[in-house]
């Protein structure tokens, strides 16, 4: 089976631009159309032009009103546009529609995502789960991407046609539409087999690092994420001021101090109005996100709609079941020029979101000092006896708490000290004596 590329590919290609806003959309069209141009311009398109209409609700037929079609065709011819591209999603009845009466290709925004998702797709697993959406998105619309739907005709029809069918291919006849869903259904199947099998691989990946505390970077794309990464882990992940810039996850080893470190992944940035064809392929690749201690949400704090990036992230957090995990909110870009207000504005929404820079590490001590009081867990108090001849328990307690008393008795030490709860495994495989955890009433010490 051989796919018309040319109606699902716009590189290189001049797009008009067509934002319908309906009642229930958050952003104005203005907004609208810079964030599908900043799409369009990823994908490889020259944006010749825009056109924007709000409506109370689409129109069945093809989205807009039958006029506002005949401007938009006019208005693609006066600008050499060979494409359009709405900011909705479309049915495929009325993409057909629209291109019959604009006499251009017309695209809807998941077919642009999609589109921008396959070019970016370096490795293996991410070209597969990218295909898979894609067939899954392309399926219902297939009646427009073949021009070729005549019937491959059966012994009955007689002729040349019949012959090259030969011996056993008699019969009524098989559309090739008919023939092109068949063979999408088991490539479909065998995609879906095939990551299946990566996320029980990349599970298995993931819960090898249980022992270990996990973080995972999420947010809007271009916020700042793989910057972040590099400023934190030392590591040299790809960045670019483009939309989607990285598809696939990394992980890398984050020391936080001298004795503690933990596993830092940076996922596939989000959008708003994520196909969710995409969120489900990509399963796999948000698996680190999925299992992760610790959430760490980017949101770039020099954008003037932040917050509409902030719900769309939470969304789609919400779609793959993170929406109860443990979350630090982290205003990237404060370095940037004239957005005070911005980011007082976020300051009051968010008090315990954390304003920094990951372009120049302004601010990045209070992130390390967030993510280490949550990694450590509550902080206790404690009370360690031990033989003074085990060195490795004082040692411990220095180098991972605060000692605030230390007693000594015949050939046995007593030491008072706050220790992170996260810690108490590790001190209790070091064998002391005793181990209590003081509350602030006597009588309930707890032993462990």
């Amino acid at each position: 089976m051989k796919i018309d590329q040319s109606n699902i590919r716009p590189t290189g290609e001049t797009a008009l631009l067509v934002s319908v806003i309906l009642p229930d959309n958050p952003l104005d069209s203005t907004e609208s159309l810079a964030e599908l141009e900043s799409l369009a311009n990823a994908a490889g398109a020259n944006v010749v032009g825009t056109v924007r209409q709000k409506r109370k609700r689409p129109h069945p037929a093809q989205y807009v009103g039958k006029g506002k079609a005949d401007e938009i065709g006019q208005r693609a011819q006066q600008h050499g546009a060979n494409v359009i591209i709405f900011d909705n999603d479309l049915s495929p009845a009325q993409i057909r529609e629209l291109e019959k009466i604009t006499q251009k290709k017309v695209l809807d925004r998941s077919e642009l995502i999609l589109d921008i998702f396959a070019a970016r797709a370096q490795t293996a697993e991410a070209r597969l789960q990218v295909e898979l959406a894609q067939l899954e998105y392309t399926y219902p619309r297939l009646t427009r991407m073949w021009t070729h739907l005549d019937t491959v005709v059966g012994g009955a029809a007689g002729g040349a046609a019949a012959a090259v069918g030969g011996i056993g291919t008699r019969g009524p006849g098989e559309s090739q539409l008919e023939i092109d869903r068949r063979l999408v259904n088991k490539r479909i199947a065998a995609l879906r087999r095939q990551i299946q099998e990566i996320d029980r691989r990349k599970k298995r990946e993931v819960n090898s690092r249980r022992k270990h505390f996990t973080l995972s970077l999420v947010g809007y794309t271009n916020a700042g994420k793989s910057t972040l990464m590099n400023l934190l882990t030392g590591s040299q992940t790809y960045v670019a001021d483009k939309l989607f810039a990285t598809l696939d996850t990394k992980t890398a080893r984050w020391k936080l101090s001298q004795h503690n470190s933990v596993l830092l992944s940076d996922t596939v940035g989000f959008v708003r109005d994520l196909p969710h064809h995409l969120v489900a392929s990509f399963r796999a690749t948000l698996e680190e996100a999925i299992h992760a201690d610790l959430l760490l949400h980017v949101v770039d704090g020099s954008y003037p709609q932040a917050q509409l990036q902030i719900d769309a992230v939470n969304q789609v957090l919400s779609e793959m079941g993170c929406d109860q995990k443990d979350v630090i909110l982290i205003l990237n870009k404060i370095d940037k020029k004239g957005i005070r207000s911005q980011r007082e504005m976020l300051a009051t929404i968010y008090p315990d979101a954390i304003a920094l820079s990951a372009r120049c590490g302004l601010g990045v001590d209070k992130l390390v000092e967030t993510v280490t009081d949550r990694f450590m867990g509550a902080n206790l108090h404690v009370r360690v006896t031990c033989l003074q001849k085990n060195g490795r328990i004082p040692s411990f307690l220095r180098a991972h708490g605060t000692v605030v008393a230390e007693n000594y008795q015949d050939s046995q030490m007593v030491l008072e000290a706050h220790l992170g709860e996260r810690l108490l495994p590790e001190l209790r495989r070091l064998k002391p004596m005793s181990c209590e955890i003081l509350t602030s009433h006597p009588q309930q010490q707890t032993t462990i």
